[in-house]
């Protein structure tokens, strides 16, 4: 009966490539390409979330009558630390792709989509596209928590334009008024300088006419 050695030799050259293999040249091999660190902007470095939640957006269109998805991701309000204005961005989660960009401002107000507790909608001059466009947004969330935190932020912000917006209005009354007062008081003062001036020149005029009617006599010859 014939023999053969091959499994042996396949053995023996399975436990020399594994030496091989666990065997440190200390060679180095350099990088073909050597890839530079690039800082990356996002246009949110002046600016600090005040809120943040994983979500999916639609927009409706209206040419289709239907909604139409805009991409899930992390919806976000942030506010800015040099103006203090709150606008809402929305990038997809792998692309990063602006799905929804504008401010909250006075008069806005989401509310909770009929027949969906998780979702809520609101409407917005939005820029993300590039340019601004009216919309009808809609946004889903993964529990009615996070879409009721999202509602009562989003409401809280545009409450609080309004009320900067009437204070503003406030400030520039009360400038407006005190301008007028100011006015008008300088207004009543300068007919009473301008007796008082009246009344200086007309006594002081007097003594020199008393001297001027004196002269008069004097040269006027006698009889």
């Amino acid at each position: 009966m014939a023999t053969t050695n091959e499994p042996e030799h396949e053995h023996r050259d399975a436990e020399e490539a594994g030496a091989n293999e666990d065997e440190d040249t200390g060679a180095q091999v350099a990088p073909i390409v050597r890839l530079e660190e690039v800082a990356v902007t996002t246009g949110e470095e002046d600016e600090d979330a005040v809120l943040d939640l994983k979500s999916k957006l639609y927009r409706f269109d209206k040419e289709a009558n239907q909604w139409k998805e805009r991409g899930g991701g992390t919806v976000k309000l942030l506010k800015h630390k040099s103006t203090g204005k709150i606008r809402l961005v929305m990038r997809q989660s792998k692309t990063l792709k602006i799905c929804a960009n504008h401010f909250v401002k006075q008069g806005m107000s989401v509310q909770e989509h009929v027949g969906n507790e998780k979702s809520c909608v609101w409407h917005a001059r939005d820029f993300a596209d590039g340019e601004l466009k009216d919309e009808l947004f809609c946004i889903r969330f993964a529990s009615i928590e996070n879409c009721k935190a999202f509602m009562q932020k989003f409401n809280e912000v545009a409450e609080s334009e309004v009320e900067k917006e009437e204070s503003k209005d406030a400030s520039d009354t009360a400038g407006l008024l005190e301008k007028l007062s100011v006015e008008e008081t300088e207004t009543e003062e300068k007919p009473v300088e301008k007796e008082k001036t009246e009344a200086e020149e007309k006594k002081k005029s007097e003594p020199e006419k008393a001297v001027e009617v004196k002269k008069t006599e004097e040269a006027s010859p006698s009889t």
